[in-house]
């Protein structure tokens, strides 16, 4: 598949359906801000992306966890290069580091 690249002030965006900025998985780095803005959304108010009725502890942090192995939440990263190229991907097409470690 051909790379192709769209120019937007000195930087370019990777336009491709394969991942090719940093691994096919989430870092560490990525899970923690994605957890924690998640659940600074919900203790502001958003509303819950999935059903919580089994779940025993209510918190913020945990229903964010939860809707982050789900893969309900709709967000992406953006992954940039030192060239200054950089690769926006949908959430949920990376794989959780937490989700395989419990497997």
């Amino acid at each position: 598949m051909a790379l192709e690249t769209i120019e937007d002030e000195e930087q370019k965006e990777i336009v491709s359906k394969q991942i090719k900025v940093g691994p096919d998985r989430l870092t560490r780095f990525e899970r923690a801000r994605i957890v924690g803005a998640r659940a600074l959304q919900l203790s502001m108010g958003a509303p819950i992306l999935f059903e919580i009725e089994n779940v025993e502890n209510k918190s913020p942090l945990v229903i964010a966890e939860l809707e982050l192995r789900s893969k309900v939440l709709p967000l992406s990263i953006r992954r940039t290069q030192p060239n200054k190229t950089y690769q926006v991907i949908a959430l949920q097409r990376l794989r959780d580091i937490q989700a395989l470690r419990e497997i």
